[in-house]
Protein backbone atom coordinates (compact mmCIF):
# COMPACT_ATOMS: atom_id res chain seq x y z
CA UNK A 1 0.00 0.00 0.00
CA UNK A 2 1.65 3.38 -1.12
CA UNK A 3 1.93 6.04 1.81
CA UNK A 4 -2.16 7.80 0.12
CA UNK A 5 -3.81 4.72 1.05
CA UNK A 6 -1.60 4.19 4.40
CA UNK A 7 -2.64 7.77 4.81
CA UNK A 8 -6.35 7.68 4.35
CA UNK A 9 -6.80 4.72 5.87
CA UNK A 10 -5.58 6.18 9.02
CA UNK A 11 -7.69 8.51 8.68
CA UNK A 12 -11.02 6.82 8.16
CA UNK A 13 -9.91 4.26 11.30
CA UNK A 14 -8.66 6.94 13.90
CA UNK A 15 -12.02 9.27 12.47
CA UNK A 16 -10.02 12.17 12.24
CA UNK A 17 -11.88 12.90 8.45
CA UNK A 18 -10.28 16.58 9.22
CA UNK A 19 -6.98 14.93 8.00
CA UNK A 20 -8.34 13.64 4.32
CA UNK A 21 -8.78 16.67 2.71
CA UNK A 22 -4.99 17.63 3.11
CA UNK A 23 -3.71 14.42 2.28
CA UNK A 24 -5.69 14.49 -0.73
CA UNK A 25 -4.14 17.70 -1.59
CA UNK A 26 -0.41 16.56 -0.68
CA UNK A 27 -1.16 13.55 -2.62
CA UNK A 28 -1.96 16.37 -5.87
CA UNK A 29 -6.16 15.33 -5.98
CA UNK A 30 -8.22 18.17 -7.43
CA UNK A 31 -7.20 21.57 -5.68
CA UNK A 32 -10.65 22.92 -5.36
CA UNK A 33 -12.66 19.93 -4.29
CA UNK A 34 -9.71 19.60 -1.39
CA UNK A 35 -10.48 23.09 -0.96
CA UNK A 36 -13.92 22.34 -0.24
CA UNK A 37 -13.39 19.71 2.24
CA UNK A 38 -11.17 22.04 4.11
CA UNK A 39 -13.58 24.20 4.43
CA UNK A 40 -16.06 22.06 5.55
CA UNK A 41 -13.48 20.15 8.40
CA UNK A 42 -12.26 23.73 9.40
CA UNK A 43 -12.97 26.95 8.38
CA UNK A 44 -16.53 26.01 9.24
CA UNK A 45 -15.77 24.94 12.82
CA UNK A 46 -13.59 27.66 12.93
CA UNK A 47 -16.29 30.14 12.77
CA UNK A 48 -18.79 28.21 14.29
CA UNK A 49 -16.20 28.60 17.79
CA UNK A 50 -15.58 31.88 16.96
CA UNK A 51 -19.02 32.96 17.00
CA UNK A 52 -19.65 31.10 19.93
CA UNK A 53 -17.05 32.54 21.65
CA UNK A 54 -18.06 36.07 21.04
CA UNK A 55 -21.50 35.16 22.00
CA UNK A 56 -20.03 33.92 25.49
CA UNK A 57 -17.96 36.90 25.61
CA UNK A 58 -21.32 39.22 25.45
CA UNK A 59 -23.46 37.20 27.70
CA UNK A 60 -20.53 37.65 30.43
CA UNK A 61 -20.97 41.25 30.05
CA UNK A 62 -25.06 40.67 30.74
CA UNK A 63 -25.66 38.03 33.10
CA UNK A 64 -24.99 38.64 36.28
CA UNK A 65 -26.63 37.46 39.62
CA UNK A 66 -26.00 38.19 43.66
CA UNK A 67 -23.70 40.54 42.70
CA UNK A 68 -21.33 37.43 40.77
CA UNK A 69 -20.73 38.10 36.55
CA UNK A 70 -20.67 35.31 34.22
CA UNK A 71 -17.19 34.85 33.28
CA UNK A 72 -16.28 35.54 30.40
CA UNK A 73 -13.68 33.58 28.04
CA UNK A 74 -10.41 35.24 29.25
CA UNK A 75 -11.41 34.79 33.18
CA UNK A 76 -12.29 31.28 32.12
CA UNK A 77 -8.67 30.32 30.56
CA UNK A 78 -6.71 32.40 32.95
CA UNK A 79 -8.17 30.55 36.13
CA UNK A 80 -7.41 27.42 34.53
CA UNK A 81 -4.08 28.31 33.72
CA UNK A 82 -3.73 29.05 37.32
CA UNK A 83 -5.09 25.96 37.97
CA UNK A 84 -2.46 23.97 35.60
CA UNK A 85 0.14 25.91 37.33
CA UNK A 86 -0.71 25.54 40.94
CA UNK A 87 -0.99 21.78 40.11
CA UNK A 88 3.30 21.97 38.61
CA UNK A 89 3.93 23.93 42.00
CA UNK A 90 2.22 21.65 44.11
CA UNK A 91 4.05 18.59 42.70
CA UNK A 92 7.24 20.68 43.03
CA UNK A 93 6.70 21.60 46.85
CA UNK A 94 5.84 17.57 47.39
CA UNK A 95 9.15 16.83 45.80
CA UNK A 96 11.32 18.60 47.01
CA UNK A 97 9.80 17.92 50.64
CA UNK A 98 10.10 14.31 49.95
CA UNK A 99 13.38 14.80 49.02
CA UNK A 100 14.41 16.60 52.29
CA UNK A 101 12.59 13.59 54.10
CA UNK A 102 15.03 11.08 52.30
CA UNK A 103 17.86 13.00 53.38
CA UNK A 104 16.55 13.33 57.19
CA UNK A 105 16.17 9.52 57.13
CA UNK A 106 19.93 9.41 55.92
CA UNK A 107 20.91 10.90 58.77
CA UNK A 108 18.95 9.71 61.05
CA UNK A 109 20.25 6.45 60.04
CA UNK A 110 23.90 7.42 60.54
CA UNK A 111 22.94 8.51 64.29
CA UNK A 112 21.93 5.56 64.46
CA UNK A 113 25.13 3.68 63.44
CA UNK A 114 26.94 5.94 65.79
CA UNK A 115 24.62 5.37 68.85
CA UNK A 116 25.19 2.05 68.30
CA UNK A 117 28.81 1.73 68.34
CA UNK A 118 28.92 3.83 71.34
CA UNK A 119 26.59 1.18 72.61
CA UNK A 120 29.59 -1.65 71.84
CA UNK A 121 31.89 0.08 73.54
CA UNK A 122 29.63 1.23 77.12
CA UNK A 123 28.10 -1.83 79.32
CA UNK A 124 25.53 -1.29 81.99
CA UNK A 125 22.70 1.63 82.11
CA UNK A 126 24.58 3.54 79.60
CA UNK A 127 24.58 0.65 77.11
CA UNK A 128 20.76 0.16 77.10
CA UNK A 129 20.34 3.71 77.31
CA UNK A 130 22.21 4.01 73.91
CA UNK A 131 20.39 0.85 72.78
CA UNK A 132 17.59 2.52 72.86
CA UNK A 133 18.13 5.78 71.26
CA UNK A 134 19.26 3.97 68.08
CA UNK A 135 16.34 1.91 67.61
CA UNK A 136 14.27 5.57 68.34
CA UNK A 137 16.00 6.94 65.98
CA UNK A 138 15.86 4.12 63.59
CA UNK A 139 12.10 4.09 63.63
CA UNK A 140 12.06 7.76 62.72
CA UNK A 141 14.00 7.23 60.34
CA UNK A 142 11.54 4.77 58.60
CA UNK A 143 8.99 7.25 58.68
CA UNK A 144 11.36 9.90 57.56
CA UNK A 145 11.39 7.16 53.86
CA UNK A 146 8.19 6.20 53.64
CA UNK A 147 7.18 9.61 53.47
CA UNK A 148 4.53 10.75 51.17
CA UNK A 149 2.94 13.88 50.42
CA UNK A 150 -0.28 14.99 52.10
CA UNK A 151 -1.31 18.01 50.27
CA UNK A 152 -5.31 18.03 48.83
CA UNK A 153 -5.33 16.60 45.08
CA UNK A 154 -5.29 19.42 42.82
CA UNK A 155 -7.31 19.80 39.71
CA UNK A 156 -5.24 17.99 37.64
CA UNK A 157 -5.11 14.91 40.35
CA UNK A 158 -8.76 15.02 40.09
CA UNK A 159 -8.99 14.78 36.48
CA UNK A 160 -6.60 11.31 36.86
CA UNK A 161 -9.16 10.14 39.59
CA UNK A 162 -12.11 10.66 37.34
CA UNK A 163 -10.26 8.63 34.71
CA UNK A 164 -9.72 5.88 37.03
CA UNK A 165 -13.03 5.76 38.42
CA UNK A 166 -14.74 5.94 35.01
CA UNK A 167 -12.25 3.42 33.58
CA UNK A 168 -12.85 1.06 36.71
CA UNK A 169 -16.93 1.22 36.23
CA UNK A 170 -17.00 0.91 32.35
CA UNK A 171 -14.85 -2.34 32.67
CA UNK A 172 -17.20 -4.04 35.37
CA UNK A 173 -19.71 -2.73 32.75
CA UNK A 174 -18.48 -4.72 29.45
CA UNK A 175 -17.03 -7.85 31.75
CA UNK A 176 -21.27 -8.13 32.80
CA UNK A 177 -22.67 -6.66 29.79
CA UNK A 178 -20.51 -8.58 27.02
CA UNK A 179 -21.06 -12.66 28.44
CA UNK A 180 -24.89 -11.70 28.97
CA UNK A 181 -25.29 -10.21 25.87
CA UNK A 182 -24.04 -13.09 23.72
CA UNK A 183 -26.59 -15.20 25.42
CA UNK A 184 -29.39 -13.13 24.58
CA UNK A 185 -28.39 -13.00 21.22
CA UNK A 186 -27.68 -16.76 20.86
CA UNK A 187 -30.59 -17.99 23.11
CA UNK A 188 -34.34 -16.83 22.21
CA UNK A 189 -35.26 -17.98 25.76
CA UNK A 190 -32.40 -16.48 27.83
CA UNK A 191 -33.28 -12.94 25.83
CA UNK A 192 -36.60 -13.05 26.76
CA UNK A 193 -35.88 -13.60 30.42
CA UNK A 194 -33.30 -10.89 30.52
CA UNK A 195 -35.75 -8.02 28.52
CA UNK A 196 -38.37 -7.44 31.21
CA UNK A 197 -35.01 -6.25 33.78
CA UNK A 198 -33.23 -4.86 31.04
CA UNK A 199 -36.49 -2.26 29.88
CA UNK A 200 -37.03 -1.50 33.78
CA UNK A 201 -33.47 -0.82 34.87
CA UNK A 202 -32.20 0.74 31.40
CA UNK A 203 -34.13 4.24 32.37
CA UNK A 204 -33.17 4.44 35.96
CA UNK A 205 -31.25 7.72 36.77
CA UNK A 206 -27.73 7.42 38.46
CA UNK A 207 -29.15 9.73 41.46
CA UNK A 208 -31.31 6.73 42.17
CA UNK A 209 -28.69 3.94 42.05
CA UNK A 210 -25.99 5.85 44.13
CA UNK A 211 -27.78 5.58 47.53
CA UNK A 212 -27.99 1.80 47.04
CA UNK A 213 -24.80 1.18 45.80
CA UNK A 214 -23.13 3.19 48.60
CA UNK A 215 -25.23 1.11 51.41
CA UNK A 216 -23.85 -2.26 49.80
CA UNK A 217 -20.96 -1.19 49.64
CA UNK A 218 -20.27 0.00 53.41
CA UNK A 219 -21.79 -3.27 54.00
CA UNK A 220 -19.17 -5.43 52.19
CA UNK A 221 -16.93 -3.46 54.26
CA UNK A 222 -17.67 -2.98 57.61
CA UNK A 223 -16.67 -6.48 58.42
CA UNK A 224 -12.58 -5.24 57.71
CA UNK A 225 -10.71 -3.12 55.45
CA UNK A 226 -11.41 -2.17 51.96
CA UNK A 227 -9.33 -2.67 48.95
CA UNK A 228 -10.16 0.71 47.51
CA UNK A 229 -11.86 4.30 49.09
CA UNK A 230 -15.81 3.79 49.51
CA UNK A 231 -16.12 6.79 47.81
CA UNK A 232 -14.36 5.60 45.12
CA UNK A 233 -16.40 2.29 44.72
CA UNK A 234 -19.22 3.76 44.93
CA UNK A 235 -18.79 6.16 41.97
CA UNK A 236 -17.71 3.58 39.98
CA UNK A 237 -20.30 1.16 40.66
CA UNK A 238 -22.79 3.49 40.07
CA UNK A 239 -21.00 3.87 36.25
CA UNK A 240 -21.00 0.42 36.14
CA UNK A 241 -25.19 -0.10 36.60
CA UNK A 242 -25.79 2.90 34.43
CA UNK A 243 -23.29 2.38 31.65
CA UNK A 244 -23.62 -1.39 31.08
CA UNK A 245 -26.98 -1.33 29.53
CA UNK A 246 -25.98 0.18 25.68
CA UNK A 247 -23.20 -2.84 25.95
CA UNK A 248 -25.94 -5.18 27.02
CA UNK A 249 -28.49 -4.18 24.20
CA UNK A 250 -25.88 -3.59 21.17
CA UNK A 251 -24.11 -7.29 21.97
CA UNK A 252 -27.07 -8.96 21.89
CA UNK A 253 -28.23 -6.97 18.58
CA UNK A 254 -25.02 -8.10 16.88
CA UNK A 255 -25.22 -11.59 18.06
CA UNK A 256 -28.84 -11.68 16.69
CA UNK A 257 -27.68 -10.19 13.52
CA UNK A 258 -24.86 -12.44 12.07
CA UNK A 259 -25.40 -13.85 8.71
CA UNK A 260 -27.47 -17.02 8.98
CA UNK A 261 -25.45 -18.55 6.05
CA UNK A 262 -22.42 -18.36 8.40
CA UNK A 263 -24.55 -20.31 11.14
CA UNK A 264 -25.78 -22.59 8.09
CA UNK A 265 -21.93 -23.38 7.07
CA UNK A 266 -20.94 -23.82 10.65
CA UNK A 267 -23.53 -27.11 10.99
CA UNK A 268 -22.61 -28.22 8.21
CA UNK A 269 -18.83 -27.91 9.30
CA UNK A 270 -20.47 -29.60 12.40
CA UNK A 271 -18.72 -27.11 14.64
CA UNK A 272 -19.09 -26.96 18.08
CA UNK A 273 -20.64 -24.89 19.98
CA UNK A 274 -17.27 -22.61 21.13
CA UNK A 275 -16.09 -22.79 18.17
CA UNK A 276 -19.05 -21.47 16.35
CA UNK A 277 -19.01 -18.48 19.40
CA UNK A 278 -15.50 -17.64 18.59
CA UNK A 279 -14.86 -18.34 15.01
CA UNK A 280 -18.10 -16.65 14.13
CA UNK A 281 -20.69 -14.97 16.54
CA UNK A 282 -18.26 -13.13 18.32
CA UNK A 283 -16.09 -11.69 15.08
CA UNK A 284 -18.99 -10.93 13.16
CA UNK A 285 -20.84 -8.90 16.09
CA UNK A 286 -17.77 -6.79 17.12
CA UNK A 287 -18.62 -3.91 15.63
CA UNK A 288 -21.86 -3.61 17.25
CA UNK A 289 -20.55 -4.59 20.28
CA UNK A 290 -18.00 -1.78 19.91
CA UNK A 291 -20.46 0.58 19.34
CA UNK A 292 -22.49 -0.38 22.10
CA UNK A 293 -19.26 0.62 24.23
CA UNK A 294 -18.47 3.85 23.18
CA UNK A 295 -22.16 4.67 23.97
CA UNK A 296 -21.77 3.13 27.62
CA UNK A 297 -18.52 5.24 27.83
CA UNK A 298 -20.45 8.34 27.03
CA UNK A 299 -23.05 7.47 29.22
CA UNK A 300 -20.16 6.46 32.27
CA UNK A 301 -18.77 10.12 31.98
CA UNK A 302 -21.66 11.43 32.16
CA UNK A 303 -23.27 9.77 35.23
CA UNK A 304 -19.33 9.86 36.45
CA UNK A 305 -19.64 14.07 37.18
CA UNK A 306 -22.80 13.41 39.64
CA UNK A 307 -21.72 10.54 41.31
CA UNK A 308 -18.95 12.16 42.11
CA UNK A 309 -20.58 15.12 43.23
CA UNK A 310 -23.00 13.19 45.84
CA UNK A 311 -20.30 10.59 46.75
CA UNK A 312 -17.59 13.08 47.42
CA UNK A 313 -15.07 10.94 45.39
CA UNK A 314 -12.03 13.80 45.03
CA UNK A 315 -13.07 13.82 40.88
CA UNK A 316 -13.60 16.64 38.59
CA UNK A 317 -17.66 16.41 39.99
CA UNK A 318 -16.74 17.03 43.47
CA UNK A 319 -14.22 20.07 42.04
CA UNK A 320 -17.55 21.69 40.43
CA UNK A 321 -19.42 21.20 44.02
CA UNK A 322 -17.12 22.61 46.06
CA UNK A 323 -16.26 25.30 43.42
CA UNK A 324 -19.99 26.24 43.68
CA UNK A 325 -19.99 26.44 47.28
CA UNK A 326 -17.57 28.66 47.04
CA UNK A 327 -19.78 31.21 44.89
CA UNK A 328 -17.63 33.74 43.70
CA UNK A 329 -16.13 35.06 40.18
CA UNK A 330 -13.13 33.07 40.14
CA UNK A 331 -14.94 29.59 41.39
CA UNK A 332 -17.59 29.92 38.47
CA UNK A 333 -14.44 30.96 36.40
CA UNK A 334 -13.21 27.67 37.37
CA UNK A 335 -16.33 25.99 36.75
CA UNK A 336 -16.12 26.94 33.18
CA UNK A 337 -12.82 26.14 32.99
CA UNK A 338 -13.42 22.46 34.31
CA UNK A 339 -17.08 22.20 32.00
CA UNK A 340 -14.29 22.35 28.63
CA UNK A 341 -12.18 19.91 30.47
CA UNK A 342 -15.29 17.40 30.94
CA UNK A 343 -16.35 17.99 27.17
CA UNK A 344 -12.76 17.32 26.35
CA UNK A 345 -11.82 14.13 27.72
CA UNK A 346 -15.66 13.06 27.07
CA UNK A 347 -14.54 13.93 23.09
CA UNK A 348 -11.18 11.72 22.99
CA UNK A 349 -12.86 9.01 24.90
CA UNK A 350 -15.60 9.01 22.13
CA UNK A 351 -12.39 9.38 19.45
CA UNK A 352 -10.71 6.02 21.71
CA UNK A 353 -13.88 3.92 20.56
CA UNK A 354 -14.06 5.00 17.42
CA UNK A 355 -11.00 3.91 16.86
CA UNK A 356 -11.39 0.95 18.62
CA UNK A 357 -15.02 -0.01 16.67
CA UNK A 358 -13.32 0.69 13.31
CA UNK A 359 -10.46 -1.64 13.69
CA UNK A 360 -13.12 -4.50 14.06
CA UNK A 361 -15.17 -3.01 11.43
CA UNK A 362 -14.19 -4.95 8.56
CA UNK A 363 -13.71 -2.86 5.40
CA UNK A 364 -16.41 -0.33 6.69
CA UNK A 365 -14.58 2.32 8.90
CA UNK A 366 -17.10 5.30 10.01
CA UNK A 367 -16.05 8.39 10.76
CA UNK A 368 -18.40 8.82 14.03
Amino acid sequence: MNWRGAALRFCKVTGLPILEPFVRLIAGEDRNEQFKGIAKFVLVPVVAVGLFLGFWSFSARHVVANSVKLPGPKDTFTEGMRLFSAHFEQKRIDAQKTREKKIEALQLMQNAKKSEQAAAAADGAEKEKLLANAATLKKRALSAANYQASSSPTFVDQIFNSLQTVTFGFVIATLIAVPIGVLCGMSPWFNAAITPLIQVFKPVSPLAWLPLATLVILSMSSGGSQWLPIAFLTSGITVCLCSLWPTLVNTTLGVSSVDKDYMNVAKVLKLSWTQQLFKIVLPASLPLMFAGMRISLGVGWMVLIAADMLAQNPGLGKFVWDEYQNNNEISFARIAFSVIVIGLIGLFLDRIMIFMRNLVSFGNPQAA
